[in-house]
């Protein structure tokens, strides 16, 4: 699905909220293994390629070198939430402002090496991004096919206004994108686990019904956990 990624304006990057300490889930949800011992950040991120968004930056924060480890050989950038305990607010923050510093400092570049394409295109600039597509590590059921369908919804004449999220049933889920043109009033805004929430209150949201593919739940302790899936 990667195949058909937009370009020029229309490009989406993917943004991936692996942060968290998990308390309530006894450690990292990253670091958590579905029933073929793949790390959930791991599982999120090949998602998200394959739901053709690109380039794609994992945020981290607990046990970041372990979670660094897990992605070792995986495409993908990884940035560093110092303040990753304030809540999935400021994991967002860190990963909407590391796309725009890197954008300055690339000055419309790429480094072939820091962002790295799937499909084996020449890396995209950041100035070419619309939009980035955010998702959280505890959403196990995300696939390739969920994540291109909301990523679909962006081609519109104006993409870096647009404003969409996931839903499941009509219930409000993950992923969300957000169009550039929000991302500063998103970062002045997000705090605490409320992540885009408070801005998005209030604002012309596309939804798109994603039910028929999976059930969207985000999973929060031992016992929510998918069959064979498990805590380390």
């Amino acid at each position: 699905m990667g195949a058909d990624v937009g370009k020029g304006s229309r490009a989406v990057a993917g943004l991936v909220l692996a942060a968290g300490a998990g308390r309530r889930m006894g450690g990292p949800k990253a670091l958590v293994r579905d029933a073929d011992g793949v790390a959930w950040v791991v599982r999120t991120v090949r998602a998200v390629l394959g739901g053709g968004c690109t380039p794609v930056l994992v945020v981290v924060g607990a046990e970041a070198d372990r979670v660094r480890h897990e992605l070792f050989g995986e495409p993908v950038e990884i940035v560093t939430a110092e303040n990753w305990a304030e809540g999935m607010g400021a994991s967002l923050r860190v990963g909407l402002e590391a796309l725009e510093v890197y954008g300055r400092r690339r000055a419309g570049s790429v480094d072939p090496e820091a962002w790295p394409n799937p499909d084996g295109e020449e890396p995209r600039s950041v100035s070419e991004i619309a939009a980035v597509l955010v998702v959280p590590v505890d959403m196990p059921s995300l696939t390739a096919e969920v994540v291109h369908r909301i990523r679909a919804a962006t081609d519109a004449p104006e993409p870096a206004a647009v404003l969409v999220r996931a839903v499941y049933g009509g219930v409000v889920g993950h992923p969300v994108v957000l169009g550039r043109g929000h991302w500063g009033g998103v970062v002045a805004s997000a705090g605490g686990d409320s992540g885009a929430r408070e801005y998005l209150r209030g604002r012309a949201v596309v939804e798109v019904e994603c039910g028929d593919l999976v059930d969207g739940r985000d999973v929060d302790n031992p016992r929510e956990l998918p069959p064979g899936h498990r805590v380390r």
